[in-house]
């Protein structure tokens, strides 16, 4: 009986310690285009709660680029998209903050760039 009660327990923190963690993103990290992206669209490990998944767009240290809010793909509750208007050439911070069915949060960021027109990256 004991024996079980410890595996519960050990099991217990193993689901308590879970989050979502970022699987998969467009444009990736680190990343310069050619051409800039029409979206940006990040893929989790677990479920998302519609509600408390943000992402935010900068360029450089300025004020947010992308004024709309981002939302939940309605085929993928793992799926978040930000659809972002024209971008210029240069560097791009993609902050997000999710919260996972399992309660959760998560707050992170990474850069990628757009090179200009005819640029050699």
């Amino acid at each position: 009986m004991g024996l079980l009660a410890g595996a519960g327990a050990v099991g217990l923190h193993a689901v308590a310690r879970a989050h979502a963690a970022l699987v998969k993103s467009e444009p990736a990290r680190r990343a310069v285009l050619r051409k800039a992206p029409g979206q940006v669209r990040l893929w989790f490990n677990e479920r998302l709660e519609p509600a408390y998944a943000t992402i935010v767009l900068n360029r450089g240290d300025t004020q947010p680029v992308a004024t709309n809010k981002a939302r939940l793909d309605p085929g993928d509750p793992k799926l978040l998209v930000l659809d972002l208007p024209p971008l210029e050439p240069g560097e791009y911070t993609v902050r997000y903050r999710v919260l996972s069915v399992d309660g959760h949060t998560v707050d992170y960021g990474y850069t990628f760039s757009i090179a200009p027109p005819g640029g050699t990256k």
